[in-house]
């Protein structure tokens, strides 16, 4: 078998730690020479009974194993078991719990949930620095449970312009901008007024795009940018080409994850959420571009090193450098 295409077949290939071994050698050094982490020296000798290298340079911790210098890193499970938690996660439509994870490793629940986070971390990548062109869709959504369900201590105590309190203030607010026919951004937002919505579309859509969005105040001023189009959905969701139903499909992709897999998501963790929704977005196959499991499962843990996400940094307890926009 050259490369798994199927989740049995990578459960199978995988097991076997040399074909791990060579798997990880040929995503981290397109040559096959395994290079030092710490010193980059390629006089490096490799340790079979340990399945660790070692390194002839001058310097601390000269043994090193392939995780080193990935997400992987400092993680007692094996790569028998991260590989194929890695595909679950990039290939699950509407998202794998960390309970599921769990049940099909045979890992504790903790173990998966920091594993899928540690996932989620790689899948946020430097394309959500291009610009979006064409026709760009821009909406927003809430993230979050109902205020009348919520006990009377946990309940908003906001209150909106006529002075009555406001459900929604119980809730996430998250953005997101859409070209149509290609990828999807999103980002966690404090308010929907203009002073932070404009800087954020004129940050990632191109100057002179065609944009789309409803009736919210919030848009208004961008036309002297874009070619700013609006649809009242008051009295109609499609006009023409104006509307943002492709926004509206991603959130409805968004939400069935977060309800129907995750069920509670912490504002806290929501933006690597959002990362993971993107990723699988952005990823889908499509007419230019044929995109199989396979390929988005390589594609993912072609983003694996130089990023690293401690178990204090996921909590709260040490900051990961990571801002909350994708």
């Amino acid at each position: 078998m050259d490369s798994p295409k199927t989740l049995q077949q990578a459960i199978i290939y995988f097991t076997d730690y040399e074909n791990c071994r060579r798997f990880l050698i040929g995503l981290r050094w397109a040559d096959g020479k395994v290079r030092c982490p710490s010193c980059g020296s390629e006089h490096v000798t490799y340790l079979e009974s340990a399945r660790l290298y070692k390194c002839y340079g001058k310097h601390e911790k000269a043994k090193f194993s392939l995780k080193v210098g990935t997400i992987f890193e400092d993680s007692p499970l094996g790569l028998d078991k991260w590989l194929p938690a890695m595909w679950l996660v990039v290939n699950a439509k509407n998202g794998i719990s960390s309970c599921e994870i769990a049940r099909a490793l045979g890992v504790t629940q903790k173990s998966a949930w920091h594993m899928a986070h540690r996932i989620r971390f790689a899948l946020h990548h430097g394309s959500f620095d291009s610009m979006l062109t064409g026709e760009v869709e821009a909406d927003e959504t809430f993230i979050g449970g109902k205020a009348r369900n919520m006990h009377k201590s946990k309940k908003p105590k906001g209150t909106g312009f006529s002075g009555r309190p406001v459900g929604g203030m119980a809730k996430t607010i998250v953005m997101g901008m859409l070209e149509r026919g290609g990828n999807v951004r999103t980002q966690v937002i404090q308010d929907r007024f203009k002073e932070t919505l404009h800087p954020i579309v004129r940050k990632h859509v191109e100057a002179g795009a065609a944009l789309y969005t409803d009736e919210l105040g919030g848009y208004k001023g961008l036309d002297a940018d874009y070619i700013h189009q609006i649809i009242d959905h008051a009295l109609e969701y499609v006009n023409g080409r104006v509307h943002t139903n492709a926004m509206e499909n991603f959130w409805s992709l968004l939400k069935r994850g977060l309800g129907g897999t995750y069920v509670s998501v912490e504002p806290f963790h929501l933006f690597r959420y959002l990362d993971e929704q993107a990723f699988r977005y952005n990823e889908r196959s499509k007419p230019d571009r044929p995109m199989n499991d396979a390929d988005r499962f390589a594609l993912a843990c072609s983003w694996i090193v130089g990023k690293r996400l401690t178990w204090d940094s996921l909590t709260g307890k040490q900051a990961d450098g990571r801002t909350q926009v994708n």
